[in-house]
C-alpha cells in the first residue's frame, strides 16, 4: 500500500511558522502574504505581527511647492523604494492619481496634453515597474466634468487591477450627478464603457475609497457609500449604495481583516470614531474604537479659524492603520501632515510633510507582486 504524502507545513503550529516566517526577507514575506491567506492573517495578529518582517510604508503626496511627487518613508527598509518614480520616462510630468494597495495611478500631462486626453499611468514603486494605459478621449465642456478616477488592487484576492473613471455632469461648473462609468481592466487591455447609469450619486476626487476582495467601495454624497462589485471579464459591474454609521467628511476608509472600516471625526472634532462594516444588505457597522484628540492636538476647540467653515473641524484623517497602530492626519489650516499612535496617544508632525490646498495625500504599504503585461500595449511615452 501507498504511503500517503504529508504536507510538513501543515503540521507545524503557528507559532512555529511565525518564527520560520520571521526570517525571511519582507520582500519574500510580501508574496507569501498574497498566496496564503492563513500566512496573511498573521500580518492582523497583534501579537505574531510584532515578529514578521516589516513592511515598507510611507505617504505619497505632491507637496506644497513644486510639482514633484514625494514619498515620506515611515520604515527603515525604505531606501529600496523610489517614491519619485523616477523609473519611469518625463516622471516630473506626472500627475498622482490615487493608490491602492502597493500601486498607484498617476496621469501624464504636459503643455501639449488637451483636457479631453486622459493618458493613465500605473506604477509599482517597490518593483519599479509601469504600464501605460489605452488612452481615454472622455469629452469634456460646460455640462460635462473632467475625469473622476480610481485605482482598484488587492493582490490577496486578484493579481488583475481596475481603474475606475467616472464622468458626471455639471451646472454652473459644479458636478450634478455620475452619467457614465468607464472601467479598465487589465486582463482585458481595454476600457469599458456602461454609458446608461442609474442614479442620483455625485463623487469628489478626494473622497474616502477603498478596495478589498473585488469590491469597490466611494463616499458618495454626504451619508452613503457607493458599492461596485461583480468584476468579471467583459461585463460591466453593477452598483448600489449603503448608508454611513455617521459624517465622514473628514474621515478615511481603511480594511482589517478583509472587512471596511470608517474613521471619522465626532463631536466637532475631540474624538474620532473607528466603525466597522460587518454586513451589505442589510447595511450594519459595529463601533471598535474611539479616540480622544483633545490631549494629542493640546486644545479644546477644533473648528477652524474661519466663519464659514465653522461646520468643520480643522483636521482630516488622511489614512487609518489598525494593523500597524497609526492614524494620519493633515492640519488643514497649516497644511502639515501629523502621525498619531492609538496605543499611546502620541501625536508628531511627520518631517518634510507639507501639502497643498487640496490636502490630496496616500497611506503607501509596499507590495512586490509583479504587474500584469498588457500584452497590447507600449509602454513607452513619447
Amino acid at each position: 500500500m501507498e504511503s500517503k504524502r504529508v504536507n510538513i507545513v501543515d503540521c507545524l503550529t503557528d507559532d512555529i511558522l511565525v518564527e520560520i516566517l520571521s526570517r525571511v526577507p519582507p520582500k519574500s514575506f510580501c508574496r507569501f502574504k498574497c498566496v496564503c491567506k492563513a500566512w496573511l492573517a498573521f500580518s492582523s495578529d497583534p501579537l505574531y505581527r510584532r515578529k514578521l518582517p516589516k513592511t515598507s510604508t510611507g505617504l505619497l503626496y505632491k507637496p506644497q511647492y513644486g510639482s514633484a511627487i514625494q514619498l515620506v518613508g515611515m520604515s527603515p527598509n525604505d531606501e529600496e523604494i523610489d517614491g519619485a518614480f523616477t523609473f519611469i520616462p518625463q516622471y516630473e510630468q506626472l500627475e498622482l492619481v490615487d493608490y491602492c494597495n502597493g500601486l498607484v495611478l498617476c496621469r501624464y500631462k504636459s503643455r501639449y496634453t488637451s483636457a479631453e486626453t486622459c493618458r493613465f499611468i500605473v506604477c509599482n514603486p517597490a518593483t519599479r515597474e509601469w504600464r501605460t494605459l489605452p488612452i481615454l478621449n472622455t469629452p469634456y465642456g460646460p455640462n460635462v466634468s473632467p475625469y473622476t478616477a480610481f485605482l482598484a488592487f488587492d493582490p490577496s484576492w486578484s493579481g488583475k487591477f481596475y481603474v475606475f473613471n467616472f464622468q458626471e455632469k455639471l451646472k454652473n461648473n459644479l458636478p450634478l450627478v455620475i452619467y457614465k462609468l468607464e472601467v479598465f481592466s487589465s486582463d482585458l487591455c481595454e476600457w469599458l464603457v456602461d454609458d446608461a447609469w442609474s442614479g442620483n450619486h455625485r463623487i469628489m476626487v478626494n473622497k474616502p475609497h477603498n478596495f478589498i476582495g473585488g469590491v469597490f467601495h466611494v463616499h458618495s454624497n454626504t451619508s452613503e457609500i457607493l458599492v461596485v462589485k461583480g468584476l468579471s471579464s467583459g461585463i460591466m459591474p453593477y452598483h448600489y449604495t449603503i448608508k454611513l454609521p455617521g459624517d465622514c467628511w473628514n474621515g478615511c476608509f481603511s480594511q482589517s481583516m478583509g472587512l471596511l472600516q470608517c474613521a471619522f471625526p465626532e463631536e466637532g472634532g475631540s474624538t474620532i470614531a473607528v466603525f466597522t462594516l460587518d454586513d451589505y444588505r442589510p447595511c450594519k457597522w459595529s463601533l471598535k474604537h474611539r479616540f480622544c484628540m483633545g490631549d494629542a492636538f493640546g486644545r479644546d476647540n477644533f473648528l477652524p479659524n474661519r466663519d464659514y467653515l465653522s461646520w468643520l473641524c480643522f483636521y482630516r484623517i488622511v489614512a487609518l492603520d489598525l494593523e500597524r497602530g497609526v492614524l494620519f492626519l493633515v492640519d488643514k489650516e497649516s497644511n502639515k501632515l501629523f502621525s498619531y499612535k492609538t496605543s499611546t496617544g502620541q501625536l508628531s508632525e511627520i518631517k518634510d510633510g507639507r501639502l497643498g490646498w487640496t490636502w490630496e495625500c496616500f497611506y503607501y504599504v509596499a507590495c512586490y507582486s509583479k504587474l500584469p503585461v498588457l500584452s497590447r500595449l507600449c509602454d513607452v511615452i513619447e
